[in-house]
């Protein structure tokens, strides 16, 4: 088997179902098998995938949301490829894409995890798929927006890397779930998916410690996906920002806090704390309108 293709489904049976298609039209040439982890949908999605495709994939049902990290594992233990790839439910690979980035990661044997191009349905990049690690230096520029009004620099835009050439193959720090191509030597030797992470901030600390273990984790633009983001976490605002802001701290504990003093880190831990607060208001004052 050369790729196992992991999708968590979450209420978006429609999606899902137009992601799998997309997969199965390409008619690949590789050997692969298509996970689906349904998270305790309370819709009638695992009715509507069996439906749609009675023979084509494996569906693991559970009993309760178990989060994105926890659901992606429970597949990965269960797969046979020689790579495993993440792809998100809200998305749609183009013809060329799966076979061309196992071609890639053949031909790269030191690649420990790789991802595409992935575009919003407007035709923007997903910033997300290319990125470096959230550094207090990186996510301070990012949250000031000199980011934004430096994006040629390397030291003001080191969260997004956009000064890069983005047209060329290069090495990034960390890519993105909805679209994380990884070889099985890689996770075997660092470990599965993160559980303490529930559904933000899983795929960049994986990247950090398959890189961590010496992989390179490569950026590849000659492919891309679409992705309709954020359609499977639209429903439970507050709970998306929660854990959004919750990753944040559990990355900068888990690998970062170590390497800085105390004042640092309680700059960060006060920062994440105050931009939670801010986004929650937010978000409640959208509800109220």
């Amino acid at each position: 088997m050369d790729l196992s293709i992991v999708i968590v489904n979450y209420n978006t049976p429609k999606l899902t179902i137009d992601c799998i298609r997309s997969i199965l039209d390409a008619k690949l040439n590789i050997q692969y098998e298509i996970y689906v982890v349904d998270n305790a949908s309370s819709d009638d999605s695992i009715e509507q995938l069996k439906e749609a495709f009675p023979q084509q994939i494996a569906i693991i049902a559970n009993k309760q949301n178990v989060g994105f990290s926890k659901a992606n594992n429970q597949a990965i233990k269960a797969c046979k490829g020689r790579y495993v790839l993440l792809l998100n439910s809200d998305t749609i690979v183009h013809s060329d894409t799966l076979d061309t980035m196992v071609q890639f990661m053949d031909a790269h044997l030191d690649v420990g995890a790789a991802g595409c191009e992935v575009n919003l349905t407007d035709g923007s990049l997903d910033k997300a798929c290319h990125r470096g690690f959230p550094t207090p230096d990186a996510s301070l520029y990012y949250m000031t927006g000199l980011s934004r009004k430096y994006p040629n620099s390397p030291k003001f835009n080191s969260y997004h890397k956009s000064y890069m050439n983005m047209q060329e193959i290069h090495d990034i720090d960390c890519l993105v779930g909805a679209f994380m191509i990884v070889r099985r030597e890689a996770f075997e030797q660092v470990g599965l998916l993160d559980e303490e992470f529930f559904m933000y901030g899983e795929d960049i600390d994986w990247c950090y410690r398959i890189k961590e273990a010496g992989w390179r984790i490569v950026y590849n633009p000659t492919v891309s996906i679409i992705h309709y983001k954020g359609a499977s976490s639209r429903k439970k605002p507050f709970k998306i920002v929660y854990e959004f802001h919750r990753a944040m701290y559990l990355f900068h504990k888990k690998h970062f806090a170590k390497s800085y003093n105390f004042l640092v880190n309680g700059v960060v831990y006060i920062g994440i704390t105050l931009k939670l607060a801010l986004a929650t208001i937010t978000n409640l004052l959208k509800q109220g309108r």
